[in-house]
């Protein structure tokens, strides 16, 4: 027996104020959805996503991810580091974590449990990496002794 997947969402053509919006995390499709507007935070700081603005691609930091859908709902995503691609009428993003949630106080608390807590892992990862580096150019420097 063969599923039959549901027709990607399409701007609608009555409101050319639409855009297209996908999440992903790896393995799983987060959002798919039509959006009027979406706002984050990138490299550069927090920035507001309209569909005539022009195409690019940004760094996304850990945050909050807001999104108004084609029936002027507000919706919010946890979102850990990634990208955003911005291409026409779609804009794709691609995030290493992601959670939905429309308690915004709540969502905040998530992020900083889930993705804040990485980071400092990731700290302490890149601390012991460091260490094992300095020490194995030492000990190459002491053997070409």
């Amino acid at each position: 027996m063969s599923s039959i997947s549901p027709p990607d969402p399409q701007p609608d053509p009555k409101l050319s104020d639409t855009m297209v919006l996908l999440v992903y995390s790896p393995g799983a499709e987060v959002v798919r959805t039509v959006v009027r507007k979406l706002a984050t935070e990138g490299a550069q700081g927090a920035f507001v996503l309209l569909p005539r603005h022009i195409d690019m691609v940004t760094a996304l930091l850990p945050g909050v991810l807001s999104y108004i859908d084609a029936d002027g709902g507000e919706h919010f995503l946890g979102i850990d580091a990634g990208t955003l691609v911005k291409c026409g009428a779609e804009v794709r993003v691609a995030v290493r974590g992601a959670f939905v949630s429309d308690d915004l106080s709540r969502l905040r608390d998530e992020v900083a449990r889930q993705f804040l807590t990485l980071d400092d892992s990731e700290r302490a990862a890149r601390t012991a990496l460091a260490r094992l580096e300095s020490g194995a150019i030492r000990g190459m420097a002491e053997y070409g002794r």
